[in-house]
C-alpha cells in the first residue's frame, strides 16, 4: 500500500495551536533517525508504505503523526522503542483545542451539571451515536475529522471511571431521546446505555417532558463545572457568547437557571422509567 493523502496516515493541526511545538519536535527527531539510517524521505516512506511528500509533512510539523505510523516508524528505523515512546507526546494534540481544554475542566471538576436540548450530551452517548452525529454534519466532515472527533469525545468518557468520582448531573429533553440518530437500532442501543449510566450513584439523568408549559432552558444548552477549590466555570450556547465563564455574577445566572431546570423536569427516578418505556417502544 503506498499513500499520498496525509489523512491517510496523519491528521492536520488546527491553526495557532499551542501544541505546535510539541508535533515540531516529534517531526525533527523522526528527521533524525531517519538521516541516521541513511534513508531518503522517498525511501524511508517507500518502506513505511506511505508517500514521500506525507513523510516531509509530519517531519516540518504540518501534520500530527499517527500511533500506527510512529509504530511503523520505530521498526523501520531500529529505534528500539524511542519514536513509538513520541505516541504520547502527540496524544493530545490530535484532538482540537477546545476539546482538550473540556477535557482538562471534566478531569478535574467534582460536579458536572448539564442540559442538553438538542442532542444528547457528550459523555453519555455511545460511540455509534456520535458517529452519527457527526457524519451527518452539513457541510460533511471529512472522514479523518469525523474520526478525530469521534475519538475526542469519546475519550472524554474516562469521567465515569474516576475516582474519587465526580456528581454528574444531566437534563435532557425529551426529543434527544426520541429522534433516531443514526437508526432504530442504535438509538434503542443509546437508550439502554443511558439506563446502565443512570443506575451509577454518582450519575443523576432527568428528562424534560416536551409538554412542559413552564421551561427555563429556551435559551440553549448549559454546563456548569465546579472544582475541588470552589471555584466555576459554565458555558451557556443562548448567553455570554456562548464562552467560557467564571465570573461569580455570569455564573450565578447560570445556576439559577439549571436549578430551575432541574426542578420543572421529571426526577430521576421518574426519568429512567420513561426512558425505560422508550426503549420498549423503539
Amino acid at each position: 500500500m503506498n499513500v499520498d493523502d496525509a489523512d491517510e496516515a496523519a491528521w492536520g493541526l488546527d491553526p495557532d495551536d499551542e501544541s505546535q511545538a510539541g508535533v515540531e519536535a516529534v517531526g525533527r527527531q523522526l528527521k533524525v533517525w531517519r538521516e541516521a539510517a541513511g534513508l531518503r524521505p522517498a525511501e524511508f516512506g517507500a518502506q513505511m508504505g506511505y508517500g514521500e511528500n506525507l513523510i516531509y509533512k509530519i517531519e516540518r510539523g504540518a501534520r500530527i503523526p499517527r500511533p500506527e505510523f510512529l509504530d511503523k516508524a520505530d521498526e523501520v528505523l531500529g529505534a528500539g522503542g524511542k519514536i513509538a515512546a513520541m505516541k504520547e507526546d502527540v496524544e493530545q494534540a490530535r484532538y482540537p483545542k477546545k476539546v482538550r481544554d473540556l477535557t482538562r475542566w471534566e478531569a478535574e471538576a467534582v460536579e458536572l451539571g448539564a442540559y442538553g436540548s438538542h442532542n444528547l450530551h457528550g459523555l453519555l452517548q455511545t460511540g455509534e451515536y456520535t458517529r452519527a452525529l457527526f457524519e451527518m454534519r452539513r457541510p460533511a466532515y471529512s472522514q479523518d475529522k469525523a474520526e478525530r472527533l469521534v475519538a475526542a469525545r469519546m475519550a472524554r468518557q474516562t469521567i465515569f471511571d474516576r475516582s474519587p468520582a465526580p456528581a454528574l448531573m444531566f437534563v435532557q429533553e425529551e426529543v434527544t431521546l426520541r429522534r433516531p440518530i443514526g437508526g432504530r437500532m442504535v438509538l434503542r442501543r443509546q437508550l439502554e446505555h443511558l439506563l446502565e449510566v443512570g443506575q451509577l450513584r454518582n450519575v443523576e439523568i432527568q428528562v424534560m417532558p416536551t409538554d412542559r408549559e413552564d421551561h427555563a432552558g429556551m435559551g440553549g444548552r448549559i454546563q456548569l463545572l465546579k472544582f475541588g477549590d470552589g471555584s466555576v466555570v459554565g458555558h451557556s450556547q443562548g448567553q455570554f457568547g456562548s464562552r467560557a465563564v467564571s465570573d461569580p455574577k455570569e455564573i450565578r445566572i447560570l445556576e439559577l437557571r439549571y436549578g430551575i431546570i432541574r426542578a420543572q423536569a421529571l426526577t430521576p427516578r421518574e426519568s429512567l422509567a420513561f426512558i425505560e418505556k422508550l426503549r420498549g417502544e423503539t
